[in-house]
């Protein structure tokens, strides 16, 4: 919780493809200014230190993690939720994620997209490993994993065959 005090800071930047004007405490990290003032849920506050991947978001088209960002440092850019996120990975996996039981209580799942979504776009055809090693910033403590590669190698193939 800020002081009632804290310093604000102006922000002028487009969230989901649309311009947002606002202020927020000088300490308010993005994913907090995302859901507390926007009412943009899909990320979550998880850590809060930056380990567990529930609060990314996509600022200036990468994957960062919004809790590790000030809502200030966002001034100027794009930032895309997953509310609003789009494009043929993401679509992908999406539907793989709901075929292979890649998700259950759907706290991890807003991060492990985006962040899968980024594998994909760099690679049609990742590796268990590569999947592997891509996602290991992201926890998740209900699925063990297993059914989340199995979802994200699903959609490489998916997009692979059109």
């Amino acid at each position: 919780m800020l002081p009632p005090d804290e310093p604000l800071g102006e922000i002028a930047c487009t969230v989901n493809g649309r311009p947002v004007a606002g202020r927020a405490p000088l300490r308010m990290t993005l994913v907090e200014w995302l859901r507390s003032e926007l009412g943009l849920t899909g990320s979550h506050v998880g850590c809060a230190h930056g380990v567990c991947g529930a609060c990314h978001v996509r600022l200036d088209g990468t994957v960062v993690r919004g809790c590790l960002v000030l809502a200030v440092q966002a001034d100027g850019s794009a930032v895309e939720t997953i509310e609003a996120a789009t494009g043929p990975e993401v679509a992908a996996l999406r539907a793989a994620f709901v075929a292979h039981a890649g998700l259950q209580c759907g706290f991890c799942t807003p991060g492990m997209i985006l962040q899968a979504a980024e594998l994909l776009q760099q690679d049609r055809a990742p590796s268990r490993e590569a999947i592997r090693d891509h996602l290991s910033g992201n926890y998740c403590r209900c699925t063990g994993y297993q059914a989340i590669v199995d979802s994200v190698e699903a959609a490489a193939a998916a997009l692979r065959a059109g």
